[in-house]
């Protein structure tokens, strides 16, 4: 029995099947490229005016873990930026001196380096321009510099350890600032597995975490705002969520309707340990994000143009989180400097 084909449907479905072919080598490339900029920077950014040397970077982590930095000498750095935390505290609002807290939660630490200006408002320019804020805010750490730099200057192995990072052992604001600095741009995401595929282990995610990736930079468009190595462009966005008084970065641009309940957009590294969420600890899961995000948030002229409803189905969420779980590093133990009495 014979077949008979016939060439004009022949030439129709031919080029059909030559354009899906390469729309899924289209698509293979367009992955390709998307998951090579998230790849890791070879190296962490250290400012001309206060570059790394391994003396300064001790130094800091040493005051970053010493309670002397605060006025009851009970409260350090490391209270709120704990690094079995993700270099965060697991709290909807960070508590400090005064235990009524702080009105927002504690941001994580991690690839702090890479995410100038700082605060969730972005009031801090650089990260030497940090530290006295908390510090000195009576409600936070509650200790005058004044007292801070009396303290270490009477303790012989700090002048010591300035001497060895500064040259001499005076002991100065500029010079807590640098270590301090120094030290945290050190603090930096471990290796997920989400990072070993994209450096080519296509066993280390799931399906569905890959089908997650795909509408995280799709669909969902989170990547518009969560891009690059460390998943932020560090951006300040109205997301649709706060209170009338929590204007954000509204507040040091007061005639900016579009900076109203502005903040900035978070890393999303170890996120899956982070909970709560936002930057007033309002939303407690990981899943009530990804709702916050489908709804698209409250409806007001400051709202970013990026925030309106998804239409996810029930699948794609499943999927986005099972991404999001990708890109929680192992943990690595912190080994707890000695300090110096």
């Amino acid at each position: 029995m014979r077949y008979r084909v016939n060439l004009t449907l022949l030439a129709v479905f031919l080029p059909l099947g030559v354009a899906f072919t390469l729309a899924k080598e289209d698509s293979a490339s367009d992955r390709t490229l998307i998951q090579a900029s998230y790849r890791r920077p070879a190296a962490i950014p250290f400012p001309g005016s206060n570059p790394y040397s391994k003396a300064k970077s001790a130094l800091g982590k040493m005051l970053f873990f010493d309670p002397l930095l605060s006025g009851s000498k009970t409260r350090s750095c490391a209270t709120c930026h704990n690094p079995s935390l993700s270099w965060g505290d697991g709290l909807s609002h960070a508590i400090g001196e005064n235990p009524k807290g702080l009105p927002l939660r504690a941001p994580t630490l991690l690839d702090v380096a890479f995410t100038e200006p700082l605060g969730w408002d972005g009031k801090f320019r650089t990260l030497e321009s940090v530290a006295f804020g908390p510090l000195t805010n009576p409600a936070n750490m509650n200790i005058s510099e004044l007292e801070l730099t009396a303290r270490l200057s009477a303790i012989p192995a700090y002048v010591d350890a300035f001497a060895h990072a500064f040259g001499d052992g005076g002991i100065t604001r500029v010079r807590i600032e640098a270590a301090l600095a120094t030290f945290e741009r050190t603090i930096v995401a471990g290796e997920s597995p989400f990072d070993r595929w994209i450096m080519g282990d296509e066993t280390a995610i799931s399906a569905a975490a890959q089908r997650g990736f795909d509408i995280f930079n799709g669909k969902a468009h989170c990547s518009a705002c969560h891009s690059g190595p460390s998943f932020t462009d560090g951006s300040f966005q109205d997301i649709g969520i706060g209170k009338d008084d929590d204007i954000g970065r509204g507040r040091l641009f007061p005639k900016s309707e579009k900076l109203r309940y502005a903040f900035k957009t978070p890393t999303l590294r170890d996120v899956a340990r982070r909970a709560p969420y936002m930057h007033n600890g309002s939303v407690a899961t990981l899943e009530d994000v990804i709702e916050l995000y489908d709804k698209g948030g409250i409806d007001r002229p400051s709202r970013s143009p990026l925030i309106k409803p998804l239409l996810l189905t029930a699948g794609e969420k499943s999927d986005l989180i099972s991404f999001l779980q990708t890109l929680t590093a192992s943990t690595a133990a912190t080994d707890v400097p000695i300090l110096p009495r």
